[in-house]
């Protein structure tokens, strides 16, 4: 079979010189059934590989795994009964429609469809559908930090976490960089309480009451060989309308949704009159 696949290698490049300037012969290299595999229908990535022992072992499986599939499909033809395969007729079929349907709604779309969405017009959807957006969890701005217990300046950088001005800020990044196994500040980004809660060595027990009463929360793993540090500068309680700026990417794939909709439905209104007037469509037996 090596030996077999080896010339398969070989034989391409022969092809191509001899027939240079006519159309280039197909090469079989394996048959089911009466189906044969050709050696342009195997894919590049198969053939190319820096060595031909690579390129051999490739080969041979995509051969052995088209084989497989085949010599199946040859099986189930044979023994399906008609009834089946009817309705297997008909479900390819549709199959083919709607895929058919589909890729020339998409190319629509993407010619024709406006898919720019302003910043007021998020704005505007938020504002008359807040009531839609409740939050289903806890939400937090925050800074976190975890760290080793033994990092020199130790009260400098929890010091400095607890501050919010900007100066701070940047000395207590500085010397995170250099010390802290963790740093991340979400002073302008929304995040999941439970999604921060799983970076502390032990669970945020009734995070409600720890939200209304924590500013600045420190503490250890089991071990004390950690500290974590946690600033939290503001927060929203979960049952309690989404701020904007956290459901944004979600209303605006609603917006771009609903056009899409709306896109659709107006292309097959307009394909659907045109049929009419046209005579190409007409309602028989009436």
């Amino acid at each position: 079979m090596n030996k077999f696949l080896f010339i398969i290698l070989i034989l391409p490049a022969f092809y191509g010189c001899r027939n240079s300037d006519s159309q280039l012969n197909r090469i079989p290299v394996a048959k089911a059934g009466n189906k044969v595999l050709y050696y342009d229908e195997i894919p590049m990535h198969v053939k190319n590989w820096d060595s031909p022992a690579d390129s051999i072992s490739q080969i041979q499986g995509f051969i052995n795994k088209w084989a497989r599939r085949e010599l199946m499909y040859k099986k189930a033809m044979e023994n399906l009964p008609p009834e089946l395969m009817n309705e297997i007729e008909v479900q390819l079929g549709e199959t083919r429609l709607n895929l058919i349907a589909y890729e020339y709604q998409r190319m629509m779309m993407l010619q024709k469809m406006d898919t720019l969405i302003s910043q007021e017009e998020l704005e505007r959807y938020y504002s008359e559908n807040e009531s839609s957006f409740m939050l289903p969890s806890n939400i937090v701005k925050a800074l976190f930090i975890k760290l080793p217990v033994e990092t020199p300046g130790l009260s400098r950088i929890r010091n400095l976490a607890r501050t919010n001005n900007q100066v701070s800020l940047q000395q207590l990044e500085s010397l995170c960089y250099q010390f802290a196994e963790k740093f991340d500040d979400f002073n302008e980004e929304w995040v999941d309480l439970d999604q921060l809660s799983l970076e502390l060595p032990s669970e945020i027990q009734n995070q409600e009451n720890f939200l209304r009463r924590t500013t600045f929360y420190e503490t250890t793993n089991a071990d004390s060989t950690f500290l974590y540090l946690l600033n939290i500068r503001d927060y929203k309680l979960r049952s309690s309308a989404a701020p904007f700026e956290y459901v944004k990417d979600d209303i605006k794939r609603i917006i771009w949704n609903n056009r899409r909709l709306e896109f659709i439905q107006s292309l097959e209104n307009g394909i659907y009159n045109d049929a009419l007037k046209e005579n190409i469509f007409t309602i028989l037996n009436k």
